[in-house]
């Protein structure tokens, strides 16, 4: 009998120390295969050098990608811990299609009972989004903005075929800025959604790796 094939491997990247920390003070637990925390740095060019040289590795060859991390919301009635579960990533780059949205908001809501899981496109931006940028953002269609999961997604695919995924945690929002005051408290919910988002990111990758009927 020939060996079973090696479990295809799960990238996840984030750019900041912080939600390294967060990702890695989760459960562990439960993977379906191996499982690699990548910080990127801050930045769409940060993530684009991080993840190109990463994926170059032949261990994670064929490996599906998820970016994660903070973000900002664009949407009114957003708050501080909500989620967002990107259907596709876009920058002037391009846009990158999401894959498995659904089974990732069944499995955050299972995950992160209480807390809102807003999906749609998430933009991505080279600098630290506010104001009247923020309401400009809206009017294209998404729902919230980061500096690097598009530039993560879209490398991720350029060095091979491979599912990519996006889901955010809300650190700021319209009514809920950084500039204003509250925003420690805005960080440290968004600190403890992003410790219990693991076990949702496993099933998805699991899910990959079921044989297609």
């Amino acid at each position: 009998m020939s060996p079973q094939p090696a479990p295809a491997p799960l990238l996840i990247a984030c750019a900041l120390g912080i939600e390294q920390l967060a990702l890695r003070t989760s459960e562990r637990g439960g993977a379906g295969g191996p499982v690699t925390v990548l910080r990127t740095g801050m930045g769409p060019r940060a993530a684009e050098r991080s993840v190109t040289r990463v994926l170059a590795d032949p261990a994670l060859d064929g490996a599906a990608v998820l970016a994660t991390g903070f973000c900002a919301g664009l949407a009114p009635g957003m708050h501080p811990g909500d989620l967002v579960v990107a259907e596709e990533t876009r920058d002037p780059a391009g846009t990158i299609p999401c894959v498995g949205t659904d089974l990732l908001v069944k499995e955050l809501v299972r995950a992160v009972p209480g807390r809102t899981v807003h999906t749609g496109p998430l933009t991505g931006s080279d600098h630290v989004v506010q104001g009247q940028e923020r309401s400009g953002l809206l009017t294209t269609g998404a729902i919230a903005v980061d500096m690097e999961s598009a530039a993560t997604l879209l490398s991720a695919v350029r060095t091979g075929e491979r599912p990519v995924a996006a889901v955010r945690v809300v650190v700021d929002a319209p009514e809920h800025e950084l500039v204003r005051i509250g925003t420690l408290r805005g960080g440290i919910s968004a600190f403890r959604v992003l410790r219990t988002v693991l076990p949702a990111f496993y099933e998805w990758h699991r899910s990959l790796l079921l044989p297609r009927r």
